[in-house]
């Protein structure tokens, strides 16, 4: 139950359910990609919970479950059959949930990655830092994805373009960063390094809410990283609420804390 009911909801794995990107743009994806995404982070979550896993694992972990049709979209060789395996995973970009497809498709649009989505999931669902909804009269701007002349523009100047209003700016300066650093990775979850459209480099530099640059999707891992206390009270928290089956409350916190004191000697 905690496998099926906690961890499919934590992570997102039942919106796979009613994800469809756009199949003139994701030619690549049909219906046994999204069963293979979702196998793959059901079997992994499985793994790290059967095998009482530090929860710190789960950021950074080297291996999955692949079959042949996940594996050829990861570009893993030499794995055949639809039966899962669990594979180490040599690009350092896939490992932990971040790299997980599954996770990177249900944060993104059906017509293209969505760097508010994403970076407002893992600042929620990972580090127990949502930002506040934004407020009711707020102007929210069609994202300009080309310039006045037609050059398609890349994710991160759209997003610099589409970030007019002064009083969505201090929250979006939180998401964005977090989610433009995963756009080496499309909305199907698919590494790259160049937009197809745009016709240019993917750009997954910027400065994580602390104010620390990083220049890469890997520097970002690391300087967000930092905060893996964070993670850890998080998950805690979310499966009280789960235990519980309410909301935690602040005269909960003093259990949170309790639990990850104990289960540091161990741990996590």
């Amino acid at each position: 139950a905690v496998l099926d009911n906690f961890g499919t909801q934590w992570l997102s794995v039942r919106n796979m359910d009613i994800v469809a990107p756009q199949a003139e743009i994701y030619p690549e994806f049909d219906g046994e990609l999204r069963v293979a995404m979702k196998k793959e982070m059901q079997l992994w979550f499985a793994d790290m919970v059967r095998n009482d896993e530090s929860v710190l694992e789960m950021l950074t972990s080297d291996y999955t479950f692949v079959n042949e049709r996940l594996a050829s979209h990861y570009g893993i060789p030499g794995i055949y059959g639809d039966n899962f395996r669990r594979v180490a995973l040599e690009n350092p970009l896939r490992r932990g949930m971040l790299g997980k497809a599954s996770l990177l498709t249900v944060t993104s649009f059906n017509n293209r990655t969505s760097p508010v989505v994403r970076g407002n999931w893992v600042l929620e669902n990972m580090f127990g830092m949502a930002p506040p909804p934004p407020p009711a009269d707020a102007f929210q701007p069609e994202l300009q994805l080309a310039d006045k002349s037609g050059k398609v523009l890349t994710m991160k100047e759209s997003m610099e373009a589409h970030r007019t209003n002064p009083v969505c700016a201090n929250c979006h300066k939180m998401m964005e960063p977090i989610g433009l650093a995963l756009e080496t990775f499309d909305a199907i979850g698919l590494y790259r390094n160049r937009y197809r459209d745009a016709n240019a480099e993917v750009d997954a530099s910027g400065i994580l809410f602390d104010g620390s640059p990083f220049n890469d999707t890997a520097g970002f891992q690391k300087e967000l990283f930092k905060y893996s206390d964070r993670f850890v009270q998080t998950v805690t928290t979310k499966l009280l609420t789960y235990a519980l089956g309410r909301a935690v409350q602040y005269y909960d916190i003093p259990t949170v804390r309790k639990i990850v004191r104990d289960s540091a000697s161990q741990q996590y």
